[in-house]
């Protein structure tokens, strides 16, 4: 049995993740069980850690001392999520789930759940050990992305996300916690982006380590194509119109690129073009953008999303920092091509001038003929189906599940 553990269920890109990659185990006949810190909803063979109301406090407890923890030296408010110290978490080990376990893999397990102590308990097991990297954390002094800082190249201090930055700071300590942990650990890092596996190969804490790229997944029978002109009525959206779309779980989040999208659509060929945005927010926030903005604010029903997808001419995605984006793979799925920067996992994900556009990172002027392009080249619908494909080629359930049942198969049997 494969013992798959994340913080969320359901619920931001690496909680979906897991739960997606669960899912397509269980549809490949892999004797896969998924526990998380809280059950968003019933599904099979998924456990929550925090099944009493005791537990769901003491959840929320380790939620609210492990933030806490980290308060004495944020840099500032913009940082608070943006680091993990991992000083508080669930003792699991001898959980009857680990127990029966022959491999545990681990995904995004902060804010919380698993403390570098859980952990350290957890590969003292001596089981085989697969983690799913969904950002940097694994290999830095705590950072989620570094931010252009390079010391987790050999050794986290400094730590610009701090408000006193030392030689020995809390990085400094995290980063020789995990030194401890992963030495003669039987651990294989699995990133869904190969940008992101050659970093885990270039980093201090993971160089020499194990280490594979196999992406995320998806549903492509939920996630497809559909009429366009329905999903924008029933949003009540024009459909006479060009849409654009933003998506984040965060519009404000600086690492998202929202301000080059704001920019980009100045430009004098898109006047006519208007944009949806998904994400936390309020209306305000988009009063000035050049263009006619309709603000569908934060949608959490997945049937909703496939029909936001649908009604949108393409997606957009200027993210200065990310790994594999879900939001890409979901559009794409529907036939709805993407434009996004040359950051991260996303140039992996779009073939550039095949299936959507790869833009210059910060350059609004270059994210702007991007959208001309699809715009101009997507009048035959050869753009969606490039993309579609490219979903059903690489990021389908039952690709990715075999991609993982070969590597457990492998750690089991060698």
């Amino acid at each position: 049995m494969v013992l798959q553990l994340s913080t969320f269920h359901w619920e931001g890109g690496a909680g979906v993740a897991a739960a997606r990659l669960h899912q397509a185990l269980l549809n490949a006949q892999v004797d896969s069980h998924l526990m998380v810190s809280e059950i968003s909803h019933p599904g099979p063979q998924t456990t929550a850690w925090a099944d009493s109301p005791w537990k769901s406090r003491k959840a929320w407890a380790n939620f609210v001392m492990e933030r806490l923890s980290f308060l004495p030296y944020e840099k500032d408010k913009s940082v608070r999520f943006a680091f993990s110290p991992a000083a508080i978490g669930a003792d699991i080990a001898d959980h009857p789930l680990v127990r029966q376990a022959s491999i545990i893999h681990l995904h995004w397990i902060n804010f919380g759940f698993l403390s570098l102590q859980s952990l350290e308990k957890l590969f003292a097991l001596g089981k085989p050990i697969v983690w799913t990297l969904h950002d940097m954390w694994a290999f830095t002094g705590g950072c989620h992305y570094n931010r252009d800082c390079e010391r987790y190249l050999s050794h986290c201090c400094y730590c610009p996300y701090l408000k006193k930055p030392g030689e020995y700071d809390i990085a400094f300590a995290q980063f020789e916690k995990k030194h401890r942990l992963f030495r003669g650990a039987s651990v294989t890092f699995v990133s869904p982006s190969r940008w992101l596996d050659s970093l885990v190969q270039s980093a201090a804490l993971t160089s020499g380590m194990p280490s594979r790229a196999i992406p995320n997944c998806i549903d492509t029978d939920f996630f497809k194509p559909g009429n366009q002109d329905d999903a924008r009525k029933a949003f009540g959206l024009p459909t006479d119109k060009k849409l654009l779309l933003f998506a984040g779980a965060n519009t404000q989040d600086p690492r998202k690129g929202f301000i080059y999208f704001q920019e980009a659509m100045h430009h004098a060929n898109l006047a006519d073009v208007e944009v949806m945005i998904l994400g936390k927010g309020k209306a305000d926030d988009f009063k000035d953008m050049p263009v006619k903005a309709h603000f569908l604010g934060k949608i959490s029903d997945v049937s909703q999303m496939v029909q936001a997808y649908r009604a949108a001419d393409m997606l957009i995605v200027p993210s200065l920092e990310d790994n594999l984006p879900n939001t890409i793979m979901e559009a794409m799925a529907c036939g709805t091509p993407a434009v996004g920067f040359d950051t991260g996992g996303i140039p992996e994900m779009i073939d550039h001038l095949e299936n959507g556009f790869v833009a210059t990172p910060k350059s609004a002027s270059s994210l702007s003929e991007g959208v001309q392009w699809v715009l101009k080249h997507n009048t035959d619908s050869s753009v969606s189906a490039n993309a579609r494909r490219k979903v059903l080629d690489h990021y389908s359930e039952a690709v990715v599940a075999r991609q993982y049942s070969q590597l457990y198969d492998s750690l089991l049997h060698g």
